[in-house]
């Protein structure tokens, strides 16, 4: 197993159940409440933990209660913590998500310790990026950092997946260029590109446009669709899991990114580890919260042997060429 580093944010989660999104101006009854860990890097690295993953976390939280919910949680995950930073100043992150009825969810995040994150703060921690094989990160901490954490892991010749969430309006093409895998979902695609999404032909065409700035393979996230798989050989579906009830959708980004990162840690082909990443989406997407609704690498490679009936999962192939 090839070890894992994870660059992002921890969050403490306040999680309100509705019934339906208020509207602008509405005041509504929560259904439920849970308080528990989350944080997009956070999620990431517990995940691939969970998943079987050799992972390093860093990241910052709170000297309080929060940050060590979220340090604990990271442990038992079998995450180590130990070049995590404690900020003086800064309380720990939090994030307000609201998920509805249909599994829906939005997220309103307070940065917190997570702003410590910065290029200085990576620097520091150049040792760790050298002695990891891929390195995972987001866009929840500072970008400064991020992208010295990307350029440092492009320098050492390490496998760099980002998952550009929340999307900026656009992303520096020599950071593109340091890309192994970028993986947007359809929105964080639209943004990035400024292209509709609404088909799986304008998915692609957006897709390639990227790739003509440098990224190696686009893997865009489609929801019930799976995900798609675009790079220099084409464009390449690889369907989600039938039969799977979403009640809660919340980490399920950062659950299959984690599948991605051990999939390949694992030394898994790429078609291989998507199909692994998108198992354990589809797992997580069953159970309430970020962290808690994480699945163990078992409980992955059951539902990949379970669904092994022709039609009846993922990456059956469908190819287009590139276009234009």
């Amino acid at each position: 197993m090839k070890k894992i580093a994870v660059l992002g944010s921890s969050n403490m989660d306040f999680v309100f159940t509705v019934e339906e999104m208020p509207r602008t101006g509405e005041t509504i009854k929560s259904l439920e409440f849970h308080k528990v860990p989350g944080g997009k890097g956070a999620n990431q690295a517990c995940a691939c933990g969970k998943l079987g993953g050799d992972c390093i976390f860093l990241s910052a939280v709170g000297k309080d209660d929060s940050g060590e919910i979220l340090l604990d949680s990271l442990k038992r995950a079998g995450v180590c913590t130990e070049k995590v930073l404690r900020a003086e100043k800064d309380t720990t992150g939090m994030a307000a998500i609201m998920v509805n009825a249909k599994g829906d969810n939005s997220i309103v995040i307070v940065p917190g310790a997570n702003k410590a994150c910065g290029k200085s703060y990576v620097e520091d921690n150049t040792e760790v990026i050298k002695e990891a094989d891929v390195v995972l990160t987001q866009l929840e901490t500072p970008e400064e950092g991020v992208y010295q954490f990307i350029e440092a892991a492009k320098a050492a010749g390490k496998t760099v997946i980002l998952n550009p969430a929340p999307a900026p309006e656009g992303i520096p093409e020599e950071i593109l260029q340091g890309l192994d895998y970028l993986t947007p979902n359809e929105t964080e695609l639209n943004k990035l590109t400024g292209m509709p999404v609404e088909t799986l032909e304008e998915l692609e065409k957006a897709s390639e446009t990227l790739l003509k700035k440098g990224v190696k393979n686009v893997i865009v996230t489609i929801g019930k669709r799976g995900a798609l798989l675009s790079n220099e050989a084409g464009n390449r579906i690889c369907p989600a899991f039938t039969g799977i009830k979403a009640v809660d959708t919340t980490a399920a980004g950062d659950t299959f990114n984690a599948g991605l990162a051990v999939g390949l840690a694992e030394g898994r082909p790429l078609t291989e580890a998507i199909l692994f990443a998108n198992a354990a989406a589809a797992i997580s997407v069953t159970r309430k919260g970020a962290q808690t609704s994480i699945p163990t690498k078992e409980e992955a490679d059951e539902l990949i042997s379970a669904g092994n009936e022709p039609g009846s999962r993922a990456c059956t192939d469908i190819w287009r060429l590139p276009q234009g």
